[in-house]
């Protein structure tokens, strides 16, 4: 992966291409039938601060990566162990069509070379779809780390210097909410870990290559007053513009190349 993290540009004009390239990144972010219409709102005020604007799939919407700039996959049920050869355990709240759904778009987004930016759920999605696995009883398998579940930050978590995390939100140890049971386990191929709590468990994952790939087993769209998790969906929107303006160069050179056929 490269290691520079987009930086906001100086405002121009907004005439011709110019203006198309400064439109807001479309982000599509992935939600619970259930609980969608409370989360999103908040994930949407983030991308919204940070340049972006954000668009809600579920399982009952049409989802297509090409209609978007970057994907958001957020939080919700457990994962279910299919997807990665575990044992399914007694506690465990599945939703399999958002599974297959999720994975879909995970595989596609990276494909397509498009940004992706994993909430708790949606960082262990960014593991499974990519052939990790996971622990299912997370604080059974780590029982000094913690268990406060509240969107409060009262976790603590270090973050692993020369990562990608720390490029866009520093290195200092940060401040994060839990609300999780399930952590990952076995990295999937290309990904690293970002950060861990104080007992040990992997809080944050990151994809070693390109495109921009990164999962937080907190909740910062609860944290949009610290400026830190704010940091996380300005890197997504930075690294969708980015991507936006190199496809749309690329289109306009393909178009001055093409032979005139009129």
């Amino acid at each position: 992966m490269s290691s520079d993290v987009p930086l906001p540009r100086q405002a121009a004009p907004r005439t011709g291409h110019r203006a198309a390239r400064r439109r807001r990144p479309r982000i599509g972010v992935t939600t619970s039938r259930r609980s969608g219409w409370r989360i999103f709102p908040l994930v949407a005020l983030n991308l919204w601060l940070a340049g972006g604007r954000g668009v809600r799939w579920d399982t009952a919407r049409p989802a297509d990566i090409a209609d978007v700039d970057g994907l958001i996959v957020g939080g919700g049920d457990d994962i279910s162990p299919d997807l990665y050869g575990g044992q399914l355990v007694a506690t465990a709240r599945l939703d399999p069509d958002r599974d297959a759904l999720e994975r879909r778009l995970v595989l596609a987004a990276l494909a397509a070379g498009k940004p992706v930016l994993g909430i708790c759920r949606g960082a262990q999605m960014l593991n499974v779809a990519l052939g990790g696995s996971l622990h299912q009883d997370a604080y059974a398998e780590f029982p000094d780390s913690r268990f406060r579940r509240t969107i409060l930050p009262r976790k603590t978590v270090q973050v692993i210097p020369d990562s990608l995390l720390a490029r866009v939100a520093g290195t200092a140890r940060m401040r994060v909410n839990a609300l999780h049971t399930q952590a990952v386990d076995r990295l999937g191929p290309d990904l690293r870990v970002a950060a861990r709590d104080e007992g040990g468990m992997i809080q944050a994952i990151e994809r070693s290559v390109d495109p921009f790939a990164l999962g937080v087993q907190w909740h910062p769209e609860h944290l949009f007053y610290a400026r830190r998790h704010r940091a996380l969906f300005a890197a997504l929107v930075l690294a969708a513009q980015a991507g936006r303006d190199r496809d749309q160069i690329a289109g306009v050179r393909a178009e001055a190349v093409a032979p005139d056929t009129a």
